[in-house]
């Protein structure tokens, strides 16, 4: 009677969400709920019924910005300034649900709140920020970042742009590459060596000298715009360089804001590529019956789930230390190497278990697959977190 009982009791226990198996909704706080449910419907509403034709066609869904910013996603965790101040974790929950809809989406608004309003924010002049800020929460203002250059991304103290004083201005030379959003920018947060150091500046669309021009030819992020930038001899008044900051640590801050974002963004590209297989294998069916009755089909789909929940955990765990102050740059290096690998790794396998269905874009595994190529690259390779996880374990600096 007692073991009846307990299959009785078990049979009554109520259903897990499969995207959710350890309940981590159940840790957030209503902010947090409510951002990630407002930002969950403009994605199935919004940006699901036309992002496989934008990927296709290589366009950039620029009609959302507007959307976007209604929603207070640009400089969501940025106080004053028309911005929302929301918390970190409300932040990487907004990066999920964007990174559920498309990696590009994400991108965009890693860009324009981590590497550029961010540091205008940090290390801008009141100046600056009264005059950019607003207007980039608004969507009126799109910015970049310029830091990769041509002849390597890893290597930042490599850099061959320069910036050189002539009288109350600065004269800057280079090139960068890469550059998420350049094309549309309105403002390219530029980093540049000078005497005193690596130093930022405020480059304007328009000034005479400064071009940007965009990539073709890609075959991941296609629903983003990617640029490269020009600077001959670009004239740019001293208020237009970053006063609070000299140095790599101002370029490295950045992309560790922006890299806590990615930590998130994957988990949601994980998501949807499970969730249509698990739709997809249940319908499906050879031999006589649905492919997600055999025990091959369900150890890959739980495997799947287990390397999904482990990512949302670590996010999470990640957004609190955020929100505490306490989070160390390594810290985001070991949640941005695992959790993108795990979602590039999902979204591959999911490709193959849609057998020749997968290579269509009328699933989103093989899109998010390519996006992934290049989110694994971009802000740090794979291999540079692993080696900065190295440096804590031992000690030692094998850059």
């Amino acid at each position: 009677m007692i073991f009846k009982g307990l299959i009785r009791q078990e049979n009554m226990v109520r259903a897990l969400d499969s995207m959710d198996l350890l309940d981590t909704r159940s840790m957030l706080n209503d902010d947090e709920l409510m951002v990630e449910n407002s930002v969950a419907r403009f994605v199935d509403e919004r940006v699901l019924p036309i992002i496989g034709e934008c990927f296709e066609t290589n366009r950039m869904p620029a009609e959302l910005i507007p959307e976007i910013a209604e929603l207070g996603l640009l400089g969501i965790t940025i106080d004053g300034y028309d911005c929302a101040g929301l918390n970190s974790v409300c932040y990487g929950l907004a990066c999920q649900q964007l990174e559920r809809g498309d990696s590009a989406l994400r991108s965009f608004v890693s860009v324009q709140s981590s590497l550029c309003m961010y540091p205008i924010f940090s290390y801008g002049s009141e100046e600056q920020k009264t005059r950019w800020l607003p207007a980039m929460a608004r969507g009126e203002a799109i910015g970049c970042f310029g830091l990769t250059e041509p002849q390597g991304g890893s290597d930042p103290g490599n850099m061959k742009t320069h910036a050189k004083r002539d009288g109350s201005d600065w004269i800057l030379n280079g090139s960068k590459m890469w550059i998420t959003n350049g094309s549309i920018a309105d403002i390219a947060i530029v980093w540049a060596t000078t005497e005193e150091g690596v130093c930022g500046f405020l480059v304007e669309k328009g000034m005479p000298g400064f071009e940007a021009t965009d990539i073709k030819h890609k075959m991941s992020l296609r629903a983003s715009i990617t640029s490269s930038l020009f600077l001959d001899n670009v004239r740019v008044p001293d208020e237009n360089k970053l006063p609070g900051v000299t140095g790599l640590k101002g370029p490295l801050s950045c992309l560790t804001q922006a890299r806590y974002g990615i930590s998130w963004g994957p988990i949601g590209s994980a998501q949807t590529c499970l969730q249509e297989l698990i739709d997809y294998t249940a319908t499906r069916k050879l031999f006589g019956r649905p492919l997600s009755h055999t025990q091959s089909i369900q150890e890959r789909l739980a495997d799947m789930a287990r390397r999904i929940t482990t990512a949302q955990l670590l996010a999470l765990q990640l957004g609190r230390l955020k929100d505490a102050g306490t989070l160390h740059p390594s810290q985001v290096s070991l949640a941005k190497w695992n959790n993108v690998r795990m979602a590039l790794d999902i979204a591959r396998d999911c490709r193959d278990m849609l057998g020749a269905s997968g290579i269509s874009t009328e699933f989103s595994p093989i899109r998010h697959m390519l996006n992934l190529e290049s989110v694994i690259t971009y802000e740090g390779t794979e291999n540079v977190h692993k080696l900065i996880i190295g440096k804590e374990l031992t000690g030692f600096n094998a850059f």
